[in-house]
């Protein structure tokens, strides 16, 4: 109250001060921040979109930087869709496009696939009775940053807005994203097929 109007416009206070920067499009975040937010991570790396799969040609070297990640002791986790579940397919029909959600997903099985086993590095589905809420909203956490993306209507996920968070306490904006994608991620189901395939 007692600082001048000018101040206020320019300070972020409140529940807005977690909100580092906003997109109207995913594809709008340049490919350095998605980087750096990957490099500076120490302890989190949680990739929870449904494919996840433009990170592979978003980020370079990131099968390289997320091994490295992992046996330095940085927790790595991705959260996937199942693409042979109902709501891919449901998904697919929505979008109408030509690279297809099961491709999208494949494509980051893949990628798992050729970094192998690693300790620190782990892969789920979400469970089918959660696979509709994660579909409609993809979290990616980086320690106390996170980008999140709510998926409009029939858009795909380049088409639809994102947020840059900072965490700022405990019960923020932040946290919210944050517990959404961890209460999916503990009814995930193991994949286990990229174990099995992974190259030896």
């Amino acid at each position: 109250m007692l600082w001048p109007k000018a101040v206020r416009d320019r300070v972020k206070t409140g529940g807005d001060r977690e909100l580092v920067q906003s997109y109207p499009y995913r594809s709008a975040c340049p490919s350095t921040v998605w980087a750096d937010l990957i490099a500076g991570a120490t302890e989190d790396l949680f990739f929870a979109g449904f494919t996840s799969y433009f990170l592979w040609t978003q980020v370079s070297a990131l099968p390289e930087t997320l091994r490295r990640k992992a046996e330095s002791g940085c927790r790595v986790r991705f959260l996937l869709g199942d693409p042979d579940g109902p709501v891919a397919r449901q998904r697919e029909e929505i979008e109408d496009v030509a690279l297809k959600v099961s491709t999208r997903i494949n494509m980051t099985l893949e990628q798992l696939a050729k970094i192998g086993e690693v300790q620190g590095l782990e892969a789920r589905f979400s469970a089918p009775a959660d696979a509709v809420n994660h579909v409609s909203l993809s979290v990616f956490r980086f320690d106390d940053d996170a980008l999140v993306t709510p998926h409009l209507a029939r858009l795909v996920g380049h088409d639809s807005p994102l947020m840059h968070l900072r965490r700022h306490g405990d019960v923020g904006m932040f946290s919210r994203f944050a517990e959404h994608a961890e209460e999916l991620w503990s009814g995930g189901v193991p994949i286990r097929r990229i174990a099995s395939s992974a190259p030896r």
